[in-house]
């Protein structure tokens, strides 16, 4: 069984609060196994990374949890998180307002990098 977890998140977009929780569910359970979780944002997922954004969100109707405290909930576990720059710049996402759960940045070659080696595995959402 492969230890280590590198999930993409590039279809992820915060204008479809239902399909940004999955993820999350996803990494935490992977971490809960004592597996090594990183969660690669791209494209529009970078969104959830300004403060606030995500707190606005929920993936269904019951608002029990939203879209943040399922973020911070992976991140208890120990999953970490990566931005991708060039996302961050092509959403005009200022790197002062991002959410303190930020891990780091990580752009495509991070990523590729965990999709090329073999002791990872990999998801893209």
């Amino acid at each position: 069984m492969k230890s280590r977890l590198a999930i993409l998140l590039w279809a992820v977009d915060p204008a479809a609060p239902h399909l940004c929780a999955t993820p999350f569910f996803h990494a935490a359970a992977a971490a809960a196994m004592e597996v090594e979780v990183e969660v690669h944002f791209s494209s529009k997922s970078v969104l959830l990374l300004i403060e606030g954004v995500a707190a606005e969100l929920y993936a269904g109707n019951d608002r029990q949890m939203n879209i943040y405290q399922h973020m911070q909930q992976a991140t208890r576990f120990g999953v970490k998180l990566y931005a991708c720059s060039d996302a961050l710049a092509s959403q005009g996402a200022e790197h002062a307002r991002l959410i303190p759960e930020l891990a780091g940045i990580a752009g495509a070659a991070a990523f590729m990098g965990r999709v090329l080696d073999p002791d990872w595995a990999t998801l893209v959402f």
